[in-house]
């Protein structure tokens, strides 16, 4: 029996560097940045200035009546009633993700369609709906408070939204869970028990959502948009917050060329593995990251030379990325392979759990659009980098096999594999 290729067929974006494939591809191609000044605070002198901003979208109001999106969407805004504002984003992404790949409303209920999701849930709300019951003694509690806040809050509208019967599950490995959901839906279809998988990662865009993050000294506080982002240079900070959201539709070769589906990159495989050292902090050697990435080849059936572009998972923060330069340099630059280098976050700000499969839809645009983005805000490169290749600029090149990391929390590392479609 033929062993399934699995393959993308469709995407949306919902992201600070833009709000449908289009923007996105010419955003990365000119390396255009979506990190704007922010105040958090509004009147208040606070130390970050910064975010990975959205245009076009308005959800400051508490409730989802308030909000405001861009024109052409044709869900109802009643679908919102049960969401988080990432819900939101990940609605017009799913539309987009959906409309992409041709699939009509019978595919997406067939018991062959899964529906995968990332988020940590919505900070904000659930901070509004907990006062509510506390200074009401616990005589108001709002019905939607805890489907609309929880880390599920996406798997659980989303599938009840689509009609999605084939199966749905959450992922919660902080920074590397929609990854993470992206390897599981790969197994999923390989194993033949669904035909394809929406996998969705969404965050929200406020100060609940990021600026908690200050407290552990993680967010850039140099105030200029065009340098607070930088991974892997010796003058970077800390990350840049942004949310959104972005769907991508994974599935099995067949199923889409049946259906006329565009194919941005086929899925070889991935890998995983545990730093098991900190509860926040990245092995300073690199280790668990390199062996995540070896197992990913491995599973792909490629190896170090194989691979001509890496969109790493490098945030920006000191620590962080030095233990990916480690890592890159033992697995790539120690075997003589000189695949080249970049964190797209330099452009996005760092998307927390949205960020893996945000990153593999740019890997997929790359891999269909023949181009590998530039190293963006890239100075003077950290030592720990030497003998990486990191070019400054998007290269017109058309890569054939590009991997792509992630790390998060507790040493939980992810790493995919996309090939060029080949037919």
């Amino acid at each position: 029996m033929a062993v399934p290729r699995i393959i993308v067929s469709g995407l949306g974006f919902i992201t600070s560097i833009g709000n449908d494939r289009t923007a996105v591809t010419d955003s990365l191609r000119h390396l255009r940045s979506g990190i704007e000044r922010h105040d958090f605070f509004p009147g208040h002198k606070l130390p970050v200035k910064v975010l990975g901003t959205l245009k076009g979208f308005d959800t400051a109001a508490l409730q989802w009546a308030g909000w405001k999106w861009p024109a052409g969407y044709q869900f109802q805004p009643e679908a919102l009633r049960g969401m988080a504002p990432h819900g939101l984003y990940a609605l017009c992404a799913v539309e987009q993700a959906v409309a992409d790949a041709r699939l009509q409303p019978a595919d997406l209920t067939s018991s062959e369609t899964g529906l995968f999701c990332a988020s940590a849930g919505s900070p904000r709300l659930t901070r509004h709906y907990l006062n509510q019951i506390h200074d009401s003694n616990g005589e108001r509690i709002p019905p939607m408070g805890v489907v609309s806040t929880i880390a599920g809050t996406l798997n659980f509208n989303l599938a009840a939204h689509l009609g999605v019967r084939g199966a749905v599950a959450g992922f919660v490995s902080a920074c590397a869970s929609s990854t993470l959901a992206l390897g599981y839906a790969h197994d999923e279809i390989r194993l033949g028990r669904l035909s394809r998988v929406l996998v969705v990662g969404g965050e929200d865009l406020n100060a609940d959502a990021i600026y908690p993050f200050q407290g552990m000294r993680a967010l850039s506080r140099n105030p200029d948009p065009a340098k607070a982002s930088r991974p892997f240079d010796r003058q970077r900070d800390g990350f840049v917050g942004t949310g959104g959201a972005v769907a991508l539709v994974l599935e099995e070769a067949g199923s889409a060329l049946a259906r006329g589906a565009p194919i941005y990159a086929e899925m070889l495989g991935w890998g995983q593995s545990a730093d098991g050292q900190s509860i926040s902090g990245s092995d300073p050697t690199g280790r668990g990251l390199a062996l995540a990435m070896q197992r990913a080849m491995q599973a792909s059936g490629v190896g170090p030379a194989d691979i001509d572009y890496v969109n790493a998972h490098a945030t920006s923060t000191p620590a962080g990325d030095a233990s990916e330069a480690h890592a890159l340099r033992a697995v790539f630059s120690d075997t003589g392979a000189q695949p080249c280098v970049s964190s797209t976050k330099a452009l996005t700000g760092h998307g927390l759990s949205l960020s893996g499969v945000m990153e593999t839809g740019f890997c997929a645009l790359s891999l269909a659009e023949g181009l590998i983005p530039g190293a963006a805000n890239l100075e003077n490169p950290d030592p720990a980098c030497a003998g990486l290749n990191l070019p400054r600029e998007t290269l017109a090149a058309s890569p054939r096999t590009i991997l792509k990391n992630s790390s998060g929390f507790g040493g939980s590392n992810v790493c995919v594999v996309l090939r060029r479609w080949n037919n």
